[in-house]
């Protein structure tokens, strides 16, 4: 994948733990917030990572 296509994503897949099920970390590459995947052969979810306070999670090297 080019330079300028994988700067234009818009969601980017950071982390991967796991094979069946898998987690990945994901960051919004436009607010730098991060989600949590799960994903298993019975279902998928996905739910943003928050601090102690219930403030989203920002990937700090964003």
């Amino acid at each position: 994948m080019s330079k300028e296509k994988k700067k234009n994503k818009r969601f980017e897949i950071i982390e991967n733990q796991g094979f069946e099920p898998t987690y990945n970390v994901i960051r919004d590459n436009e607010t730098g917030v991060l989600y949590i995947a799960y994903n298993s052969n019975f279902g998928v979810g996905i739910t943003v990572l928050v601090d102690q306070n219930g403030k989203p999670l920002v990937d700090n090297d964003f």
